[in-house]
């Protein structure tokens, strides 16, 4: 049978644009003994993926030019010959952007189509809903009565880390781009202040009203001006945990800011980078909490989908410009139970 394929044809300058991509498609061979042939039905696409279509060095390798682009995606198993992922079962993982593939199983985690949406496992369930489990109890370990910031907030991870802080009694205040997503973080959400950044007069004048305590706990999603302005309010022992820098990945010179290392030594404050495969041996642990909190109503979650496999660059696309409310997932087919 015939797949379809996206594929990288170039490596993007500055911000990406769709003809930095290209569709074909590729012959798939019947399965062979132990592997399986698997259809997507959501294909995720994430901010991450911009720094693998460069060749800067980074804590993952580029992907490769004129190669599938490959990310989280969810998909059914249509025919196998692996024991352990029988035919009909939902499997998720790090796949090639193909409609259809074939798989050795190596990698992959069944998903249960009955416990949660099938999205969700790549969102509350999957890499965003574990980054901010980690990102925030870890390094950020919010206590009650802290104030926390989020910048992207209304973003996959950022969304999930306001709530968890909100479970562990602090004030929240999130950052977004729009204002239906400050509504959403406020009265949908419940965090406890949000901001547009866009148009607020002084993103540094919002800040100090809407944290009239300072800052103890800030994750930031986005780097940039922003982060600037978290900077110039953090308290004594304030932890700061950088997940991403979506402000700088489409630069193609790195922007000089404010040097932040006498407010870090002033305030004793601590600034850490992490990846969430840094984790990875306690997956389940945030699986599970985070499974709980969202059976129980305690977390809220949200997906922008897009339908159609053709349209998954243009949904990358759109991260950039903050179309998305929460995960950014594609839709390419249905599951069938």
């Amino acid at each position: 049978m015939k797949a379809k394929v996206i594929l990288l044809e170039r490596r993007p300058q500055g911000t990406p644009t769709e003809s930095d991509f290209r569709f074909t498609e590729t012959e798939i061979a019947a399965p062979a003994e132990g592997e399986i042939l698997l259809k997507a039905l959501y294909v995720s696409v994430d901010p991450y993926m911009r720094g693998r279509m460069s060749e800067a060095k980074s804590y993952v390798p580029p992907y490769q030019l004129h190669k599938p682009i490959e990310g989280g995606v969810v998909a059914q198993v249509v025919e196998s010959r692996h024991e352990k992922f029988p035919e009909g079962s939902v499997v998720v993982g790090n796949l090639p952007w193909q409609d259809y593939c074939l798989s050795n199983g190596n990698g992959l985690s069944k998903a249960d189509p009955n416990l949660a949406p099938l999205g969700y496992y790549l969102g509350v369930l999957g890499m965003p809903g574990l980054t901010a489990y980690f990102g925030l109890l870890d390094i950020g370990r919010p206590k009650e009565g802290e104030t926390v910031v989020v910048s992207g907030a209304a973003g996959a991870v950022g969304m999930v880390v306001g709530q968890i802080a909100k479970l562990k009694g602090c004030r929240v205040v999130g950052i977004a781009g729009t204002d239906d997503k400050v509504r959403y973080l406020k009265d949908k959400l419940g965090f406890d202040a949000a901001i547009n950044y866009k148009t607020a007069a002084s993103i540094r004048k919002a800040l100090a009203e809407a944290c009239p305590n300072g800052v103890d706990v800030y994750f930031d999603n986005v780097g940039g001006p922003i982060t600037d302005a978290v900077y110039s309010l953090i308290n004594n022992f304030a932890r700061i945990s950088v997940c991403g820098q979506i402000a700088y990945y489409n630069a193609t010179e790195l922007p000089v800011g404010p040097r932040v290392e006498s407010r870090l030594l002033i305030h004793r404050a601590l600034l850490q980078g992490f990846i969430v495969t840094d984790y990875a041996p306690r997956f389940g642990e945030g699986i599970k909490a985070l499974a709980g909190w969202v059976k129980e109503g305690k977390i809220k979650y949200e997906d922008t989908v897009t339908e159609g496999f053709e349209n998954i660059p243009r949904a990358f696309l759109g991260l950039f410009k903050g179309e998305n409310t929460g995960k950014q997932l594609v839709k390419v087919a249905e599951y069938k139970g």
